[in-house]
């Protein structure tokens, strides 16, 4: 057979050097031949079928094109390295493996890691030998495949399909409730997108736990601590819901207070305090100027983190039951996890 190698090469630019034995099979390379290269230490394997022109580390780019390739013409990034992607989660270290999902039916399988088996007579700089070539790839089936493909340079699922997909993942329901606020916190995907996924494609699992999660955020829960906070503290110790993201103009400016009970004849607020979104100057002087606002107003207000709301529930709903009740409602509150508070 003749080789080609302006062929071969245009493979190997488009692909970031990456290939398949398939793909170099039409230029000329047999198996054998492939086998040559590799044991010569021209090229390398990177994932079963799947190859590299250098025995260098990869870069992202090439560890997600060679999942891709391994996982077949129709492979979509997915699950949580799809999640990377949209920037809904951190990028994981380069040991954790690639997540592909292929139409339902489709033969590929996980891909325990590779690592680097001999020496290369290459120039190029050359990865250890032993060391992790690449991390591995996790295959996962759908029947929805052409429902969920967001086409791109590297194809992966739509953003509200990966939401679903991260927190159906989860190990727990309360956990899958966690993912998808958070997730939707981002602002990179709509509640309404995520609504709609659920009904158009209802989760194998968790499916009443997502459907809870977004009346919170339709509710106007906004984080993973208001999540917690209207669980854990309202809900669960029978404390009236309070009104979500109620604006409130300071300095002229419209702000928003995470939690109000005054639609329930208590001026109450309270203000979550999560780490990440209070720690800048530019937003600690907006919620001083907001609890500022609060005290002219005479408007009792509470502040919580995430420890106490998550690790003292208890106790943070005994307190806002305590000032709810100074400031006018009537009800009982408690949970199986503590004595009722009593109305004084």
């Amino acid at each position: 057979m003749d080789i080609r190698g302006d062929d071969l090469q245009r493979v190997i630019d488009d692909q970031a050097g990456l290939f398949t034995q398939s793909q170099v099979t039409v230029c000329g390379y047999s198996r054998s031949r492939v086998r040559r290269h590799i044991e010569s230490g021209r090229w390398v394997i990177v994932l079963r079928g799947v190859y590299a022109v250098a025995a260098g580390p990869l870069d992202r780019e090439q560890t997600l094109r060679a999942a891709l390739l391994y996982g077949g013409a129709h492979a979509l990034l997915s699950h949580h390295t799809a999640a990377e992607e949209w920037g809904f989660v951190r990028r994981a270290t380069s040991l954790q493996p690639v997540h592909v999902t292929v139409p339902y039916g489709r033969s590929a399988r996980c891909q325990a890691p590779t690592s680097v088996r001999g020496r290369s007579t290459n120039t190029a700089p050359v990865a250890r030998v032993g060391s992790t070539v690449h991390p591995g790839v996790v295959v996962h089936r759908s029947r929805a495949y052409p429902y969920v493909v967001h086409g791109s340079a590297l194809p992966r699922t739509g953003a509200a399909d990966t939401a679903v997909d991260l927190a159906t993942a989860e190990p727990t329901a309360r956990e899958a409730m966690s993912t998808l606020v958070s997730v939707v916190s981002t602002g990179v995907v709509t509640v309404g997108a995520v609504r709609t996924r659920l009904v158009q494609r209802p989760p194998y699992r968790y499916r009443a736990a997502l459907n809870r999660a977004v009346e919170f955020l339709t509710d106007g829960v906004a984080s993973v601590l208001e999540l917690a906070y209207a669980v854990e503290v309202e809900e669960a110790h029978g404390l009236p819901r309070a009104r979500r993201q109620s604006p409130v103009t300071v300095d002229g400016r419209t702000l928003f207070e995470d939690v109000d009970y005054s639609p329930h004849g208590a001026d109450l607020i309270v203000r979550l305090d999560g780490r990440r979104f209070h720690s800048t100057s530019a937003v600690a002087f907006r919620d001083r100027r907001r609890d500022n606002a609060a005290e002219l107003a005479g408007r009792p207000r509470l502040v919580y983190g995430y420890d106490e709301v998550v690790r003292d529930p208890c106790g943070v709903a005994a307190e806002v039951a305590t000032v709810l009740r100074r400031e006018g409602w009537v009800g009982e509150s408690g949970c199986a996890r503590c004595a009722p508070f009593a109305h004084p």
